[in-house]
Parts: structure tokens; sequence; C-alpha cells
């Protein structure tokens, strides 16, 4: 059975690395980081935020 909340699967605490990143992307886009997310959910976030600030879509050109 999958669970309710899309991502949460494991429910495995973000590590050292990701929290770091999540924290400045969260004060980069001016959201709240919440240290307590999952892997996965951090990993929803982080690549919405991308998106928001502009982080992680170098590409060519």
């Amino acid at each position: 059975m999958r669970s309710d909340k899309p991502g949460d699967v494991t429910g495995e605490a973000n590590d050292g690395p990701q929290a770091s990143y999540l924290e400045t992307l969260c004060r980069e886009a001016g959201e709240a980081f919440d240290p307590s997310l999952s892997k996965a959910r951090a990993s929803e976030l982080i690549d919405r935020l991308q998106g928001q600030t502009g982080r992680g879509s170098e590409g060519p050109g």
C-alpha cells in the first residue's frame, strides 16, 4: 500500500548535505526551512525550489 504523502515512502531523515542545500534554497526563495522533512519530501522541495531560484538549471549556452 502506498503512503498518502507523495514521495514520503521511507520516512528516512534527510542528511547533512541535503539539509544544508535545502536550507540555502529556502532562504533564497523566502520560504521556511523544515529540518524534519524526510529525504523524499526534501528532494521534492529541492526540485521545486531549484525551479523558483534558477539553481540547478545550468544548461549549455
